[in-house]
């Protein structure tokens, strides 16, 4: 089966591309039936010979997926990503949590607290009252 392919030539970090027809089993860099185009990436210049592109396609020809990705960008959107959370943030945000916690417990302690002893000073108030009013009976 024949494929349209990419074949890269050119040095290391200034690759381009030759868009070529070859078989699907074959290198990357190996023999090939037909050349119908290029595409450099530095300059996205993507130029090719529709004609035979379309008469190969005609013929069997399939495309990579390389080459489907520069004839039709729209096919494949690009897709962001997301960042993901190391271990160790994670476990420094549970132990945020935990302390948030445990101040709002002992928050909850406290106010507890106040209101036991408000209850307590209204009792001795209370009984203050009920003390001056014996002793005032008493006075008279």
């Amino acid at each position: 089966m024949l494929k349209i392919k990419l074949k890269s030539n050119g040095k290391i970090h200034q690759r381009s591309f030759r868009i070529v027809i070859a078989p699907d089993r074959s290198k990357s860099n190996g023999k090939f039936v037909d050349d119908i185009g290029f595409y450099t990436p530095q300059t996205k210049t993507l130029k090719i010979d529709k004609e035979k592109l379309a008469q190969w396609l005609k013929n069997g020809a399939q495309l990579t997926e390389g080459v489907d990705k520069l004839l039709h960008p729209d096919k494949y959107p690009r897709i962001k990503k997301v960042k993901k959370i190391e271990k160790s943030e994670k476990v420094e945000a549970v132990e945020e949590v935990k302390k948030v916690e445990e101040k709002i417990e002992k928050v909850e302690e406290v106010k507890k607290d106040e209101e036991k002893t408000s209850e307590v000073i209204e009792e001795k108030v209370e009984a203050v009252e009920e003390v001056k009013k014996v002793e005032a009976v008493e006075n008279k």
